[in-house]
């Protein structure tokens, strides 16, 4: 596989946004939406390549099946068109591990990731977390699993300060909220563990029964950066995880402003 090449000045290794996903419409991009299933109903989010669910057979093993398209709860539609607004001609997949009360089991959660790994999507969008530590070690290794397979995790930091996973490994691209009004503007954040802060603060997402909703919540910040790599990854499709963490970095308001070349890009002394 050939390996991206970055733009070089004099200055150094230039990376703008217009480099990084001008003209890109996420084509070409497989996304799966982790999370309580997506309506497809919805003129906001349209069709999908699949849609699964997470369910335990009379064995008491679970397995990932196909299922007809639906959201009791609302949560994975308003992830869908998130991602849908900012990359429009991505294929969407939607797995079901939550039930209609946005809530399920980490048995669940860790069987639909690794559905989803297995199944070489390009970007997975988490929009939850766990708090149970007994399947911290299990998500970090289906995490960094992804991160070899070039298969992108991008997980919402959980809205409360308490210790959840799996947001915090090196492995995956965590996200919580600006309430910036641009869809396209996030922030590297540079006091770690999160990574990057995106719109989240009253967003207009789809919502059941073909509502629109103003919701606010890491939730719903986590979407744009998904919808935001897949922009990227469809025009660069050789970059590893690690060459598109770099991206999104050189690209944010605070470092590509804070940097800025006469060619309007950020540079790497």
């Amino acid at each position: 596989m050939p390996h991206e090449r970055f733009e070089v000045s004099p200055l150094g290794p230039v990376v703008t946004r217009e480099w990084a996903w001008g003209g890109a419409d996420g084509s070409g991009i497989r996304v799966c939406v982790l999370d309580s299933g997506v309506d497809t109903s919805h003129p906001l989010v349209g069709g999908l390549e699949a849609s699964m669910d997470v369910v335990t057979g009379d064995d008491g093993e679970a397995a990932v099946v196909p299922v007809e398209p639906g959201d009791e709860a609302g949560h994975g539609t308003a992830c869908a068109s998130v991602i849908r607004a900012i990359a429009p001609a991505a294929s969407l997949t939607s797995v079901r591990v939550l039930s209609s009360g946005s809530h399920g089991t980490g048995a669940a959660l860790l069987m639909g990731l690794r559905w989803a790994i297995d199944e070489g999507f390009d970007v997975i969008n988490m929009s939850l977390s766990t708090t149970k530590p007994e399947f911290r070690d299990a998500l970090r290794e289906l995490s960094d699993a992804a991160y070899f397979r070039r298969c992108v995790i991008v997980a919402s930091a959980h809205n409360m300060p308490v210790r959840s996973y799996p947001w915090p490994f090196a492995s995956v691209i965590s996200v919580a909220s600006h309430d910036g009004p641009d869809p396209m503007a996030y922030y590297y954040n540079p006091s770690p563990p999160v990574e990057f802060y995106a719109r989240g603060v009253r967003v207009r997402v789809a919502w059941t029964g073909g509502r629109e909703m103003l919701t606010t919540g890491n939730s719903f910040a986590t979407p744009h950066i998904a919808g935001i790599c897949a922009l990227i990854l469809s025009k660069h499709r050789s970059l590893t995880p690690f060459q598109l963490k770099s991206v999104l970095y050189l690209t944010a308001e605070n470092v590509a402003g804070s940097a800025a070349t006469e060619n309007g890009g950020a540079r790497v002394d």
